[in-house]
């Protein structure tokens, strides 16, 4: 089964100079566990690769933080150079999480009712 990321997660995002920074936080063990285990820096630089298309270094740098049940997430270079050099009209990465939490995970779908249904207790 497939379950978007905004079901069992909420997000935290800014921005440094030309980097994003995200913060994934699952709302319970179970959803960490299926996001710590199926989102992948490759999934995640593809998601946001209208970014990170441009010339320069570009990497997704992935950090899992199991105590708080978040992954901290880097973007480097997705953001046109910062604040001061990009011509985009929103170029901070505070609005990232929100489009992070569109990405959908394929999960078993015993482990993806569980995840649910402690996702929708813990935010209740």
């Amino acid at each position: 089964m497939k379950i978007r990321l905004s079901e069992i997660a909420h997000a935290r995002s800014g921005d440094k100079a030309d980097r994003a920074d995200i913060g994934l936080f699952a709302w319970d063990a179970t959803g960490y566990a299926l996001i710590e285990e199926g989102l992948t820096s490759e999934q995640v630089a593809a998601h946001f690769a209208h970014l990170l298309a441009r010339p320069g270094v570009q990497s997704v740098e992935r950090y899992p933080l199991p105590r708080l049940l978040a992954i901290k997430w880097v973007l480097n270079g997705a953001l046109g150079g910062g604040a001061a050099s990009s011509l985009r009209s929103d170029n901070l990465g505070k609005t990232l999480g929100a489009l992070m939490l569109r990405m959908t995970l394929e999960v078993d779908e015993a482990r993806g009712q569980a995840a649910l249904a402690a996702a929708r207790a813990a935010s209740a």
